[in-house]
């Protein structure tokens, strides 16, 4: 049997796909999409980040955001780009 070999481009791919797939079975399940523009307190959550550490991201362009009002909003995707452009792989 001759062996397959999986490169780090063919694990990204499946990842991807499978993260879209989970989020459509979210959304089938609890009826509603998630948002594509979230507010500080969320991306707080979602990073497990304090106030200042979230300004300090913004201020040195790290992490993209829209101001509407006094209120600020960032995109969910750009979010998820930014942790994958500083992933750090652990050759050990």
């Amino acid at each position: 049997m001759a062996a397959t070999i999986i490169t780090t481009e063919d694990l990204y791919e499946f990842k991807i796909g499978l993260l879209e797939d989970i989020e459509k079975l979210l959304e089938g399940k609890y009826g509603k999409k998630s948002k594509k523009w979230i507010k500080s307190n969320e991306v707080k959550k979602l990073l497990g980040i304090s106030p200042g550490t979230l300004q300090n991201l913004r201020n040195n362009g790290t992490l993209p955001f829209s101001k509407i009002n006094g209120i600020i909003f960032y995109d969910k995707e750009e979010i998820l780009k930014v942790l994958e452009i500083n992933k750090v792989e652990n050759n050990f």
